[in-house]
């Protein structure tokens, strides 16, 4: 069962360096149904927020004025100014902040006494994914992003992210076309052969900064030999599924993805704790994730229904204290038993 996390938030006003970051957040869950773009889910995973974030920042500390962040913000063109001091942060000044001082007749007041400091802030190496999450949960502009020593390092703004995406979006597209005519090149020259392959990967419990990279380079790997590009992407949507539910809900274990006489298959085998009931477990919107992992779109319930929905053949077995094999076999021919 996943571990409960709570918000990144910073209370005020004395909160501590550990009270501002949760530790090991987990990694929002993208859709991973039959029709999803997996390009998309893996540039999720794949770029981090310190990729994407500004770290020309324009900062204030708690002695400047709001009448000192008013003329900033017009000159830069900015609607918030983080407030730190030696890369401490201690709140964030907003257009909304400022239109209400002047309206009150406090623009020459320090900024201490009106910056807000109950703060949601994002960590450097967190997942893009995490970020679109937030976006969509909180309706604020922009993030504070501090680094793992608990420092402000950047900030991001939806600009950010959007910007980032399409240019990343595009060079992906760039890629899957060329590939698409390399293997249609291939097929036409009857190049193709039957491949025979076996490879392994340790999935640890909580490890979400590799969360994901097994289905990526089972991706790779099938999209080297040539496999048809529907079929890839239900394989490696099992492959997802599978990897991130040994990383959140299990005690770690192993992520297998072999090829051989025509059919692909995935095994994910953890050392526990097990499902006492695997029936009820495969079934859609089956779920015990608490609200907050839900928030983070964890918890649908989605991951075991949808690998067996994606898979030609689909088995799991799992005894209570010892853990759980799921086993997801694909036919790399039409028609193929």
């Amino acid at each position: 069962m996943a571990e409960v996390h709570k918000p990144v938030i910073l209370p005020p006003p004395h909160a501590s360096d550990d009270e501002i970051i949760a530790r090991h957040p987990p990694i929002p869950r993208v859709a991973t149904d039959e029709d999803s773009p997996l390009v998309i889910m893996e540039l999720l995973q794949r770029i981090k927020i310190r990729d994407v974030m500004r770290t020309d920042v324009v900062v204030l500390s708690r002695r400047d004025t709001m009448r000192r962040a008013q003329d900033l913000m017009r000159r830069n063109r900015i609607s918030g100014i983080p407030i730190a001091e030696g890369g401490r942060l201690y709140g964030i000044v907003s257009v909304e902040d400022i239109i209400q001082a002047l309206s009150g007749g406090w623009i020459d007041d320090v900024i201490v006494k009106h910056m807000s400091n109950h703060l949601i802030v994002l960590e450097a190496d967190m997942p893009l994914a995490f970020a679109l999450k937030y976006f969509e949960n909180y309706n604020y502009g922009r993030f504070p992003v501090l680094n793992k020593e608990h420092r402000l390092v950047g900030l991001i703004s939806q600009r950010d992210v959007t910007r980032t995406l399409l240019y990343e979006l595009t060079l992906e597209i760039n890629k899957l076309e060329k590939k698409a005519m390399q293997n249609s090149q291939a097929e036409a020259s009857g190049n193709s052969q039957a491949a025979y392959l076996l490879r392994e990967w340790s999935v640890l419990h909580n490890d979400l900064e590799n969360a994901g990279k097994a289905a990526n380079d089972i991706k790779a790997i099938l999209r080297e030999h040539n496999v048809d590009r529907r079929l890839t992407r239900r394989i490696a949507v099992a492959a997802y599924e599978l990897e991130i539910n040994i990383c959140i809900h299990s005690h770690g274990g192993n992520l297998t993805f072999m090829i051989a006489d025509d059919k692909a298959t995935v095994i994910a085998k953890d050392t526990g704790p097990g499902i006492p009931d695997v029936v009820w477990a495969c079934k859609d919107g089956t779920s015990t994730a608490n609200d907050w992992i839900r928030s983070l779109g964890f918890g649908a319930g989605m991951g075991l229904a949808n690998s067996k929905r994606v898979s030609d053949r689909f088995d799991i077995k799992s005894v209570m204290g010892k853990g759980t094999t799921v086993t997801c076999s694909f036919n790399l021919k039409p028609g193929g038993a």
